[in-house]
């Protein structure tokens, strides 16, 4: 029953309800697609949250000791059951031997971030000496000086005059390319940086990023993204794309735990000519880093942008994860969550679309692009009743997920460590929720 890689997830849940002999929406169908999925066993090297651990919860809606339902990986991904062991060894390695840990061990916590840059290359599709692990996102940002508003600010420039934003058409939710390639083509030449998301945090559309390169670059502007909601959740080739930098954290969909460090990326083509404006001593060549001469030997490209020594805490925490992307690859990740919000849109599609007859039945409707080709793992919801009480009846019920203003829900399944009976058990609780809420009305 192995779909073909040109049948779109809705297909593939009628094919298999049809050889189940059963409704698409029947639980044997989520049964199915998990049995069927390679990369189920991931999921086990996880820890999945309790119901009765969970602090909203309502527990005379629960089964105390089930696992809640996590759709909350596009804000804070779930823990690797190895960053326990990892940090631990780190822990013990200080405790015992001082600061002789920073040049012994699997992780020497001087080059600790060097350790596992390799394991982001094929996350980002970029090679190692592109890509350097630091600091936070916003940090990142300033860092290689591409500009936003304090930027701007900082510069003493207008930002009513500097800064151009893209809005969506009157009356749409998602931009539409053509309107981006279009401001390029008649701004371009005026603007010097164009960044951008690579996928958008409410609404979760995935950006042409390819394109938008392309067109700007042909402008003569130099383009970055901000790939928060991107990394470790779409196929990213930033090297083959051009793609001149980007920034990305690390706690959403790469699971490296709150705060964790985070990640840039600067292409090879820079190397020699783009310098850090604000330079740190983790940016100079190691082998005269403590010479303390005070001549600068900055490392080329991506690595010289750093500025102090890696935390290696949060090392640990972003290793035990990358270890596992390596093992699962992002191909595969890609084309089981295509598969699983796809599901979860079909469900949706199928209590909650507009030629429902029942019009008492509150509406559910998906604001994230319906290509697949357009989005990642979340699907954003609004409603035609108070989000909030949708969202708070979900909370009690186990439902782990987040509201975004101005109206939107966020849910998003996340190939690593969500299964399609979750999905499965999502939608249950929210026709659960929807009807309550409709009784109540």
């Amino acid at each position: 029953m192995e779909p073909s890689p040109l049948e779109l997830p809705a297909d593939t849940v009628q094919r298999i309800a049809a050889e189940l002999q059963c409704h698409p929406t029947d639980e044997r169908v989520a049964l199915q697609l998990d049995k069927e999925d390679k990369l189920r066993h991931f999921r086990e090297y996880f820890y999945i949250p309790k119901m009765k651990d969970l602090p909203p919860i309502d527990l005379s809606l629960v089964n105390k000791d089930e696992n809640a339902i996590y759709f909350l990986g596009n804000s804070l991904g779930l823990q690797p059951k190895m960053v326990k062991t990892y940090i631990e060894e780190e822990l013990d390695k200080w405790a015992k031997m001082g600061g002789y840990g920073h040049d012994v061990g699997k992780r020497p916590w001087i080059v600790g971030d060097e350790i596992i840059v390799g394991l982001m290359k094929d996350i980002v599709g970029a090679n190692e000496k592109e890509i350097a692990l630091m600091n936070a996102l916003t940090v990142n940002l300033h860092l290689l000086l591409y500009a936003i508003e304090s930027q701007l600010q900082l510069h003493g420039l207008n930002i009513e005059e500097s800064m151009r934003i893209i809005k969506p058409r009157e009356g749409e939710e998602i931009l539409r390319i053509e309107d981006i390639l279009e401001v390029i083509e008649k701004e371009g030449d005026s603007i010097a940086v164009i960044l951008f998301s690579g996928l958008h945090f409410y609404t979760g559309q995935l950006f042409n990023m390819p394109a938008i390169t392309k067109a700007g670059q042909a402008k003569g502007c130099f383009v970055g993204f901000d790939l928060a909601h991107a990394v470790g959740n779409v196929e990213l080739h930033l090297h083959d794309w051009g793609v001149d930098f980007a920034c990305w954290c690390s706690y959403k969909y790469l699971n490296s735990g709150a705060g964790g460090i985070a990640g840039a990326f600067v292409h090879e083509k820079h190397t020699h000519k783009i310098k850090p404006a604000l330079v740190g001593w983790f940016g100079h060549d190691l082998s005269t880093r403590f010479q303390m001469d005070n001549k600068l030997q900055l490392i080329p490209g991506a690595s010289g942008f750093r500025i102090s020594n890696p935390p290696i805490l949060l090392v640990c925490s972003l290793h035990a994860s990358l270890e596992i992307f390596k093992q699962a690859t992002m191909k595969a990740l890609r084309r089981k969550s295509i598969m699983l919000t796809g599901y979860l849109e079909y469900l949706i599609n199928h209590y909650y679309s507009k030629d429902k007859a029942d019009t008492k039945k509150p509406m559910v409707n998906i604001i994230t692009p319906s290509r697949v080709e357009d989005r990642g793992c979340q699907l954003t919801l609004t409603f035609s009743i108070s989000k909030k009480n949708v969202f708070q009846e979900l909370e009690k019920r186990g439902v782990v997920c987040d509201k975004r203003e101005p109206n939107g829900i966020r849910v998003a399944p996340v190939p690593l460590y969500n299964s399609f009976h979750d999905v499965y058990r999502f939608i249950n609780l929210l026709n659960s929720v929807l009807d309550s809420t409709q009784t109540k009305n």
